[in-house]
């Protein structure tokens, strides 16, 4: 069982049968992904200098572009603590850098809420709430956050959090799978959002 489906339990048998394909991770089995970013949006020409210091942590970055090759790539793992991980690896091919989006995920099974460490080496912490749409897509909304310098955690006050939202769902038309991430914080403004579309890659 995956992390998603022990947090989704019955929920997750709601969501798009490509969707269940698509989270039911094996160990050794990652799941990989091509295609395109319809639109990439960074947030204002001031947030730049941390937008480019995250770069060197494969957190956010600066560019935005239309149209984007992307790969996708999660990959589960057993760790020496006995939880699953889900490693996500996220590359952008601009028309003259690569920039990377990755995450390490693990659940909090008593509060019901995915753990996601932003970055590598992590730069933020997110609580994730989980939740199946009417039309068997999968919605992600953050809620708690925290900095992450070091050994410390520091929690961030709703002055300074960035709001997330992910909706993720399958275009049977298409055949393939839609992503979009929203990221927004009450005083910036946009942070960053994303918007494309892929398909599963084999091997």
């Amino acid at each position: 069982m995956t992390i998603y489906k022990e947090l989704l339990g019955a929920e997750f048998k709601k969501l798009h049968p490509k969707l269940q394909e698509r989270y039911t991770l094996s160990v050794g089995q990652p799941f990989q992904g091509t295609g395109t970013m319809s639109k990439i949006e960074t947030g204002p020409a001031w947030l730049k200098p941390f937008l480019t210091y995250a770069v060197r942590r494969k957190f956010l970055f600066p560019e935005s572009d239309k149209d984007v090759p992307f790969t996708i790539k999660n990959s589960c793992r057993l760790m020496e603590s006995g939880e699953t991980e889900v490693y996500w690896e996220r590359s952008f091919f601009f028309e003259e850098v690569t920039r990377h989006f990755n995450a390490f995920m693990t659940i909090d099974a008593e509060r019901g809420v995915v753990k996601d460490y932003l970055g590598e080496p992590s730069l933020f912490y997110s609580d994730l709430n989980l939740s199946v749409s009417h039309d068997g897509g999968l919605r992600i909304r953050s809620g708690s956050q925290r900095f992450i310098a070091g050994k410390f955690e520091i929690k961030l006050p709703s002055l300074f959090k960035g709001e997330v939202a992910v909706e993720e769902g399958y275009d049977e038309v298409s055949r393939c799978y839609t992503i979009k991430v929203d990221i927004h914080n009450k005083f910036i403004g946009r942070m960053m959002t994303y918007e494309g579309t892929f398909t599963a890659q084999s091997g």
